[in-house]
């Protein structure tokens, strides 16, 4: 019966894939380039976290078509280039949009 169940779930989630489409449009992304943001946003998340001077945790990012966006609070000026710095030089970024904000005393 369990093995039932994990077939008919794998069957479900086959039909939902289909159903979607693996092509993207303007608004949209198709499966495989959503997974390769996921792959980027995971690799500039990284580099933002073995830099030790910058603190990762005030540090969002997001990817959409290769587009990385950086957002979130940083010390100084320098952070804030650091990190585009950083975003700009994993593989698969084609632009970086930055959104960080220098923190108020």
């Amino acid at each position: 019966m369990k093995q039932f169940k994990m077939a008919a779930s794998f069957m479900l989630a086959a039909v939902f894939a289909v159903m979607l489409g693996c092509a993207s449009t303007a608004k949209h992304e198709g499966t495989g380039e959503y997974v390769d943001d996921s792959i980027i946003t995971t690799k500039v998340k990284a580099a933002v976290l073995n830099e030790p001077t910058l603190k990762s945790a005030e540090i969002n990012v997001e990817t959409y078509k290769g587009v990385v966006q950086l957002s979130g609070f940083v010390n100084s000026a320098a952070d804030i280039a650091k990190a585009a710095s950083l975003a700009s030089g994993v593989e698969g970024v084609t632009s970086v949009k930055n959104d960080m904000r220098l923190k108020t005393k």
